[in-house]
């Protein structure tokens, strides 16, 4: 059964636009409130449910949790209110906390006009689909309010960034230490601004960070993951050992090496796999995306280490990871599942886990990478006015199979909707970078057309 508001990764869309609004945000606290409410069995008598509520720095971030307190308080909940914090630490402190759910305020790599909402479960994960089905079908119910000696309150933690920290820095081996790494923290003005920067110097590594000055209306403008070219000036500019970048809320990482050269999802889930195969501690395999380097599942092949692919999108990678019994997955954006140590992707931890490798190898990022070649792989996004059935448009399935005739079982293809804005993404992977772009510009017109 479709979802009417939650997508692949929360609720997400512009500002003032529904359901990115004040009203629309009270209700999904009072539905989430309720269904919690409802579920909740292990409560003592007469104590309320608790929801932990982190954001980013977007300035819309202060109205909505605003918002979502007063629902969650009408509906008997009580409220953990954390301020700016990343995704990852709210999974983390969601569990350490003992509260029954976890919400993050934040459209990750988005723009600033854009917001979103994720929920977490009290076990740190993704809620599951029943949950937010269920939430989905107490919005359509009219909103009430709990008698006032059952209404929730609200309070801060304090300690919150601290906890955060300490946790970070626990999964990164207690013999070991960065002291000789002059690294460059890319915060993107965003979530990890107050966080990433002790996690690596209380490790003993010399910092620069940029990208720590968020307003509120500047996270991820030309900063952060998605904007590597400020990292890649950074690290050259201060002759640093590496780069590392994150995203608005913190769940993605990209990494650049001390010559400038970008490192992706793909490139440090393999470092990360290669580490553990070679020192014998990498449970079965490892889960991928569609959008995998197919230079990356040859290379595990040729190790013998075992890959599936999942969808596009971190709780996909996880569900896999679970069905297989694995422990690591990710996505070539940066997301990475390291779940021996975090039950989400984290971008603090999984540098940490690069960082142990390189320390524990005594080499650099590209001499880890040196024999791994990725395949070139162009990727268009075609903003579409309108749904495109892609699998039974006549004209958009005869280029692609025109392209993969060009190909000769030689690269992929793969046309896919975004799961969080109106995109349509043309995705072409091949051993020639001139014939990959021309193949994938084909594609893209055809859709670009269509979609008119």
């Amino acid at each position: 059964m479709s979802k009417k508001y939650f997508g692949t990764d929360g609720i997400r869309g512009r500002v003032g636009d529904a359901p990115i609004t004040p009203d629309f945000m009270m209700r999904l606290g009072y539905a989430a409130g309720r269904v919690l409410t409802s579920i909740e069995s292990n409560l003592a008598k007469g104590a309320h449910p608790a929801v932990l509520i982190g954001k980013d720095t977007r300035i819309s971030g202060y109205m909505l949790e605003a918002a979502l307190e007063a629902g969650l308080s009408a509906a008997g909940v009580d409220i953990l209110l954390t301020g700016p914090m990343p995704t990852p630490a709210v999974a983390y402190l969601t569990r350490a906390l003992r509260a029954q759910a976890g919400i993050v305020i934040s459209a990750s790599h988005n723009p600033f006009y854009d917001n979103g909402i994720k929920f977490f479960s009290s076990l740190g994960t993704k809620l599951p689909d029943n949950i937010e089905h269920a939430i989905e079908a107490e919005l359509e119910k009219p909103m009430q309010v709990m008698e006032s000696s059952k209404l929730g309150k609200a309070r801060r933690i304090g300690d919150a960034a601290g906890r955060y920290v300490e946790f970070c820095k626990s999964t990164f081996p207690n013999n070991l230490d960065l002291r000789g790494l002059k690294i460059v923290l890319d915060c993107a003005h965003g979530a990890t601004y107050h966080v990433a920067p002790p996690v690596f110097h209380e490790l003993g590594a010399e910092i620069i960070t940029i990208g720590n000055k968020p307003d509120g209306l500047n996270i991820n403008e030309q900063v952060g993951s998605t904007h590597p070219e400020a990292l890649r000036k950074a690290v050259l500019e201060h002759q640093a050992d590496l780069g590392i970048a994150f995203d608005g809320d913190g769940d993605r990482v990209m990494m650049v090496d001390s010559n400038g050269q970008l490192l992706d999802g793909d490139q440090l889930l393999y470092i990360i796999t290669l580490a553990r195969h070679n020192n014998g501690t990498l449970q079965g395999g490892v889960v991928g995306t569609l959008m995998t380097n197919l230079a990356l599942e040859h290379k595990f092949a040729a190790l013998n280490i075992p890959f599936v692919r999942a969808q596009v999108g971190d709780r996909y990678v996880l569900e896999q990871i679970n069905q297989n019994g694995w422990q690591l997955g990710g996505e070539n954006s940066g997301h990475i599942l390291v779940l021996d140590k975090h039950s989400s992707g984290d971008g603090i931890i999984a540098a940490l886990q690069v960082l142990q490798a390189l320390v524990e190898s005594k080499k650099t990022l590209a001499q880890m990478t040196a024999d791994l070649t990725l395949y070139p792989q162009v990727l268009i996004n075609v903003k579409t006015a309108q749904k495109i059935d892609l699998a039974n448009h006549v004209q958009i399935q005869a280029s692609v199979h025109a392209a993969e005739k060009e190909l000769a079982g030689r690269g992929r293809i793969l046309l896919r909707a975004s799961g969080t804005e109106p995109l349509i993404r043309v995705m072409v992977e091949g051993e020639n970078q001139l014939q990959v772009q021309t193949l994938a510009q084909n594609i893209a017109d055809v859709v670009t057309q269509a979609s008119r």
